[in-house]
């Protein structure tokens, strides 16, 4: 029996395009129909079933919203990609909070369109498969879906790029390194890594190196029974027994004083820890997931770093992109930011003014992610209207002068003084300028002598 062809609807007014997608789809083993106006895609939909629907954000009597809004009335739960030009994307990002599977913009990529139908199709439900009825019980969230639910997943080339590496590497047993800047989001990919892997239903337990005083490291890592030094007044688990047969996040694995990257080693080396003040080896089964935003390499000819741990943790290394390299991502994670903010602070902001939607996308972000969210968390605690002005924003999104974010480690002291005098003495705002976290800040402080 000839297998029946996954019927997509067309939805564009730019008859000469719609025609050609629709030529080019049936190229790619699918039947396509086409409607030039919203009104008259309610009417194919109304009677016939689709198994996708590509429409474009702006049309004759309406634009993708709308359309998305009548289909919620109407029980339709056909996935949806939307086409839309750059300068739409925010409200492409409206479209996907209406329940729009994606958006491309134009002029659309064809294989890049490909990708997210087949996409589509393998997420929604098929023209044959009867839409969930309003009663229907919720699922039970997977440990994919617990580990996105405070995170969304960029579309720039930068973004796509690091997820298909995650999704490679998770279901291995490799241990990961994960470097970047700071606030770009390493700790999420560790634990999207932890949920895509195959001990997913195992602990994930993270472990931030860079707070752990060093006479303590190897209790925090390895655990003690009672007694074994002064202030031991129970036994301990530590982090390595903690994490068995899951996943054990190092964050800031730069920070370890070097007697400690000497007991980790041969913890990883072994699989086998033991306790302080034990004479009994524990056998461990543990993946481990590093993070830093030091360049381990130059900290290994320094000294401070030993080659050899370095190797053992480092057997696939993902990069994170910083948010200035993926700038057409910066509405998509406002938006999601601001849902948040909605939710923390009881608020009810609709989105961005056209005005801030132009600093946000102009600023170049030296704390990434984090910064964003917390200037999004800031300027729906301020605003007073249904959008966020500028007015809202911090000050330095409006054209507030600071140093670039540090990269250059030849230069790196005096940039570190420049944000220092930048700053007022601030060592939190400067660290930000720097595009680095407090404590590595002091650290460097302290390497060139600079007085706190």
């Amino acid at each position: 029996m000839k297998e029946k062809m996954i019927k997509i609807l067309i939805v564009d007014d730019d008859i000469t395009f719609a025609l050609m997608l629709r030529t080019w789809l049936g190229k790619q083993g699918f039947e396509a129909q086409t409607a030039s106006t919203a009104e008259a895609a309610r009417k194919l939909l109304s009677s016939e079933e689709f198994g996708l629907i590509i429409s474009d954000m702006r049309l004759p009597d309406g634009d993708g919203t709308g359309l998305l809004e009548w289909m919620t009335g109407a029980g339709i739960a056909t996935p949806v990609i939307v086409m839309t030009g750059y300068a739409e994307i925010q409200n492409a990002v409206q479209c996907m909070k209406l329940g729009a599977h994606d958006y491309v913009s134009k002029p659309v990529n064809p294989e890049l369109l490909l990708q997210k139908i087949r996409e589509a199709l393998a997420d929604g439900s098929s023209a044959d498969t009867p839409a969930p009825t309003a009663k229907a019980a919720p699922a039970r969230r997977t440990p994919q879906e617990a580990a996105r639910r405070n995170y969304i997943e960029g579309r720039s080339d930068a973004a796509r790029k690091l997820y298909e590496h995650v999704r490679l590497v998770a279901p291995t047993n490799m241990s990961v390194l994960i470097t970047g800047a700071s606030g770009t989001g390493k700790e999420h990919i560790a634990q999207l890594i932890h949920s895509e892997s195959k001990r997913a239903g195992k602990p994930f337990v993270a472990v931030d190196c860079g707070a752990i005083p060093r006479e303590l490291a190897a209790s925090e890592f390895f655990g003690h029974i009672k007694g074994s030094f002064t202030g031991a007044v129970g036994d301990k688990t530590g982090a390595f027994k903690a994490a068995s047969g899951g996943t054990l996040f190092l964050d800031e694995i730069g920070n370890l004083g070097y007697e400690t990257q000497v007991q980790l080693l041969r913890a990883l080396q072994e699989r086998r820890i033991r306790p302080v003040g034990s004479n009994r080896e524990i056998d461990i089964d543990i993946r481990l997931v590093a993070a830093t935003n030091e360049d381990l390499e130059a900290a290994i000819a320094r000294g401070s770093f030993r080659a050899d741990l370095y190797h053992r943790i480092n057997q696939f290394t993902l990069r994170m992109p910083e948010l200035q390299h993926m700038r057409e991502d910066i509405p998509l994670y406002a938006e999601f930011f601001l849902d948040e903010a909605n939710r923390e602070l009881g608020r009810q902001i609709v989105g961005f003014d056209a005005a801030a939607a132009e600093l946000l996308r102009r600023y170049d972000w030296p704390g990434n992610l984090r910064q964003l969210r917390n200037a999004v968390m800031s300027a729906t605690l301020l605003a007073t209207g249904k959008y966020i002005t500028p007015e809202n924003l911090p000050a330095e999104l409006s054209g507030a002068t600071h140093p670039a974010p540090l990269r250059d480690r030849a230069g790196e002291e005096e940039q570190i003084r420049q944000a220092l005098a930048a700053a007022g003495g601030n060592k939190s705002q400067a660290a930000r300028m720097l595009g680095i976290d407090r404590k590595t800040l002091y650290n460097k402080l302290h390497l060139y002598g600079i007085e706190p």
